[in-house]
C-alpha cells in the first residue's frame, strides 16, 4: 500500500517524537509522558511503518531487535581505544601534574576536564552523516567485536544524529552501563520468574552486549555516557574536550552531567572527594573518578605511551566497605589439601557486586578478627580484589553466638586434620581426598614419580569429571576403549597411554614412595627412607624415634609420615596398588660401614658433563650423604661443573671447599669400590 503524503508527514513526526522522548527519559531524566503514552506512540508508529512498509534502520521501531546472528564480527579500531593509568590518592594526582610539566612549559594552571569512572563497557560509536552505523567493544585496545545489532536497542543511543554541524564520519567513545535501577528491576524480575539472578551491574552489561540476539539485549535497559572523540573526518570539532561534550550533547549524544571543568589539580581533588561523597547516590556505579587534559593541543604535546594517554588519569576510590551478617562458615579443602574457612554472609551489595561468601584465609585471621558464627561484621572491596572481612561492628546484637572451631577431621574425606607451620591446617588424606584428587593423580604420574607418559592435565581433569578415575589405583583399570571417549584422544594415543600405565607398574620403591605425596617427602627423603628401611611394609610400622635416625628426617618429617600411614583409606589404597601389579626391585637395607658419607651435606651446581645431576645425586645418598639445594654454613663441600653461578660465589664467601666433577667421580669410585671389596 502506498503511502500518501499524509501518513509520511506522521510517521516522521512520530519518529521525531518518539526519539525526543527517549532522550528526555533516558538521557536527561526528565520525562514528560508515562510509560502507558510511549507505548501508545511506539505502536502507532509500528502500525503504520508495516502496513505501508516504511520500515527504516535509523527508526524508534527497530530497537526491539533482530533474529540472531550466527556470531561475532572482530572490528580493527582505526585509533586504539588506550586504556588509563591509575591513581588513589592527591598526592598521586600531583606527580601526575608534576610529569606533565616536566614535559611541556606551560604558562598558567592546566584546566582539566573532570568526570566519573561509571563502572561499564568501553565502546565505539561510527556515525556516517549522522547514522549510526556501527558499534564495537573496545577488546584489546585495538580489536573488538562488532555489537551494532545489541547497540541499536540502547534507546538512550541516537540512531540518527540531530543537530547540525557534525563530522560527516564520526566516532564517538564511551560508556555503556546498567543502572541501579534497571538491575533492581532485572532480579526482581529473575526472582519472580525462579530464574537466575544477576550478578552485578557491569556483568550484566558486558553479557548483555555479547548477546547474538539483539531481542535478549532489548529487554535489558541499558544506558551509555559519551567520554571521547576518536576518528573523524569532513568537519572540525572544538579544539578542547569540553566544547566536544557540549557539541555531542547538541547532536543527541548523552553525555554524564556530573562532569566539570576546572583549573588547577586542587581543583581535581576537591573534585574527587566530592564525587567520592555523593557517590551512594548516584544511579549509577562508578568506582572512581576520571581526569583529563581539556586542551587537545596540550593533549598532543603531552604525548602517550604504548597503553596509556600521559595526559589522562584514573582516579580509584578508596575500597567500599558494607556491613552484613555473619551466616555461617564452612571449610573448604584445596587441591593441595589445604583447609581454608569460608564466611556465608547474607547477601550484600558492596564494590559493584553482591557478596554472599569470601575466605577467612585461616583460624589465626578468625581470631584476630574476633568474630562469631551470627556476628554483624563489615566487608571491603576494591575494584576487582577479592572482597574480605575486615572487622566484626562493635555492640552489634547477635542473640545466638556461635564459635568458629577449626575442624579436627577433613569434611571432604574424614582423613585426620595436620598443622602446617603457624596458621594453616590440612587434610592429610592426598591419595584417598576427593578434594585434591586432580592433584594426587598428577603427582602420581609425574616424571619423577611413576613416569605416565602421556597422562597430562588436561586427560586427569577429564578422567576425573567423568568420574572415571577417583583415586591412583583406578588408572590401572582403564582401558583404550574408554580412553578414546575423551576429547582429543585417538585410538594410538589411547593404546599407547594404557601401554604406559602398564610400564609405570615397574617402579622402584624410593619412585614410590615419592609418588604417594606424603607431605615433606621429596625425592631425597623418599630414598633415604627407601635405603634405611629398605622394605615397604617396614616403613609402615615405623615410630617417629626411629624415623628420626634416618639422615634428611626430622621430627616434623618423621610426623608426616607416621599420619600417612596411620590413615586407615591410606593402607587400604596400598594393597590395592600392590594388587594392581606396582613392583620395585629389592632393597638391601645399607649398614653404617656401607655408607660412608653419613653427616656430610653436599652441593652440586653447575653443569655435570659426564653424570647427569639425578645420577650424581642419587649415588650421593646411596652412600649417606646429604644432597643440598642451597649453600649453608652447615655445606660440606660444593661440587661445581661449568656455569655454576651464585652457589659456587656463596661457598666461596663462606670459605667451603669446591672441587669439580671430576673430583666428584673420583669419590664416588673410590667409596664405591671399597664397599664392594667388603661385600
Amino acid at each position: 500500500m502506498i503511502a500518501s503524503p499524509e501518513i509520511l508527514d506522521e510517521v516522521a513526526g512520530l519518529r521525531l517524537e518518539l526519539e525526543r522522548h527517549n532522550r528526555l527519559y533516558h538521557t536527561l531524566d526528565n520525562p514528560e509522558i508515562t510509560d502507558a503514552d510511549y507505548d501508545a506512540l511506539l505502536a502507532r508508529l509500528v502500525m503504520l511503518e508495516d502496513t505501508y512498509d516504511l520500515h527504516s534502520p535509523t527508526s524508534p521501531s527497530s530497537r526491539v531487535g533482530a533474529e540472531p546472528l550466527p556470531g561475532f564480527t572482530q572490528i580493527t579500531h582505526e585509533i586504539p581505544m588506550l586504556s588509563l593509568d591509575k591513581v588513589f590518592d592527591g598526592d598521586d594526582l600531583r606527580a601526575f601534574e608534576g610529569r606533565i610539566l616536566k614535559r611541556v612549559e606551560i604558562d598558567g594552571e592546566i584546566t582539566y576536564s573532570c568526570e566519573p569512572k561509571v563502572d561499564g563497557v568501553a565502546v565505539s560509536l561510527l556515525y556516517e552523516n549522522g547514522v549510526l552505523i556501527r558499534a564495537a567493544t573496545r577488546g584489546d585496545g585495538t580489536v573488538g567485536e562488532d555489537i551494532t545489532h545489541n547497540v541499536r536497542t540502547i534507546r538512550s543511543i541516537p540512531l540518527k544524529l540531530s543537530g547540525r554541524g557534525f563530522p560527516s564520519l564520526l566516532e564517538v567513545r564511551g560508556e555503556i552501563f546498567l543502572g541501579k535501577r534497571g538491575f533492581a528491576h532485572l532480579n526482581e524480575q529473575a526472582r519472580l520468574d525462579q530464574s537466575k539472578v544477576f550478578v552485578n551491574p557491569r556483568n550484566t552489561a558486558a553479557g548483555t552486549l555479547r548477546q547474538l540476539d539483539s531481542r535478549r539485549a532489548a529487554k535489558v535497559p541499558l544506558q551509555m555516557y559519551c567520554y571521547s572523540v576518536g576518528l573523524h573526518e569532513g568537519g572540525k570539532l572544538p579544539d578542547s574536550l569540553d566544547g566536544v561534550f557540549i557539541s555531542l550533547a547538541e547532536w543527541g549524544l548523552p553525555t554524564n552531567p556530573q562532569r566539570q571543568v576546572v583549573k588547577s589539580i586542587d581543583r581535581c581533588i576537591a573534585y574527587c572527594d566530592e564525587l567520592l561523597s555523593i557517590r551512594n547516590a548516584l544511579e549509577y556505579e562508578i568506582d572512581g573518578a576520571v581526569i583529563k587534559v581539556d586542551s587537545f593541543n596540550l593533549q598532543s604535546a603531552i604525548g602517550t605511551n604504548a597503553r596509556t594517554p600521559r595526559w589522562a588519569m584514573a582516579y580509584k576510590f578508596p575500597a567500599e566497605e558494607k556491613s552484613t551478617r555473619l551466616i555461617d562458615v564452612e571449610f573448604q579443602v584445596g587441591r593441595t589439601g589445604t583447609i581454608t574457612p569460608v564466611a556465608r554472609l547474607e547477601p550484600v551489595f558492596v564494590g559493584g557486586v553482591t557478596v554472599s561468601n569470601t575466605t577467612l584465609h585461616n583460624m589465626d585471621e578468625v581470631a584476630r578478627l574476633g568474630i562469631r558464627i551470627g556476628d554483624e561484621v563489615v566487608i571491603r572491596r576494591a575494584g576487582d580484589v577479592i572482597p574480605k572481612v575486615v572487622r566484626g561492628v562493635p555492640g552489634s546484637v547477635n542473640p545466638n553466638p556461635r564459635p568458629i572451631v577449626a575442624p579436627s577431621h577433613c569434611p571432604v574425606c574424614g582423613s585426620s586434620v595436620e598443622k602446617e607451620g603457624d596458621v594453616l591446617i590440612r587434610c592429610n588424606g592426598g591419595l584417598v581426598c576427593g578434594a585434591q584428587r586432580k592433584e594426587s593423580i598428577r603427582h602420581f604420574a609425574s616424571r619423577n614419580a611413576l613416569d605416565i607418559d602421556g597422562l597430562g592435565e588436561r586427560i586427569i581433569e577429564q578422567l576425573v569429571e567423568a568420574e572415571l578415575v577417583r583415586d591412583v589405583a583406578d588408572l590401572f583399570g582403564l582401558e583404550a576403549s574408554t580412553l578414546m571417549n575423551l576429547e582429543r584422544m585417538g585410538a594410538k594415543s589411547a593404546e599407547k597411554l594404557v601401554a604406559a600405565i602398564a610400564d609405570s607398574r615397574r617402579t622402584t620403591l624410593p619412585k614410590f614412595l615419592y609418588a604417594l605425596g606424603i607431605r615433606e617427602v621429596g625425592e631425597a627423603t623418599a630414598l633415604q627412607l627407601a635405603n634405611h628401611f629398605g622394605d615397604l611394609s617396614v616403613l609402615q610400622e615405623a615410630t617417629i624415634e626411629s624415623l628420626i635416625d634416618v639422615p634428611d628426617v626430622g621430627p616434623i618429617v618423621a610426623e608426616h609420615v607416621v599420619s600417612f600411614f596411620a590413615n586407615t583409606a591410606n593402607i587400604a589404597l596400598l594393597a590395592r596398588l600392590q594388587e594392581c601389579g606396582i613392583t620395585w626391585p629389592k632393597i638391601s637395607v645399607a649398614s653404617g660401614e656401607s655408607r660412608p658419607l653419613i653427616g656430610q651435606t653436599i652441593v652440586l651446581t653447575g653443569t655435570l658433563e659426564k653424570l647427569s645431576r639425578n645420577e650424581a645425586k642419587a649415588r650421593l645418598v646411596a652412600l649417606g650423604a646429604k644432597v643440598a639445594g642451597s649453600v649453608s654454613k652447615s655445606t660440606s663441600i660444593v661440587y661445581a661443573g661449568p656455569g655454576a653461578g651464585s652457589k659456587l660465589a656463596k661457598a666461596t664467601e663462606l670459605g667451603i671447599e669446591v672441587d669439580d666433577e671430576t673430583a666428584l667421580l673420583g669419590l664416588l669410585q673410590s667409596l664405591e669400590s671399597s664397599l664392594k671389596s667388603i661385600d
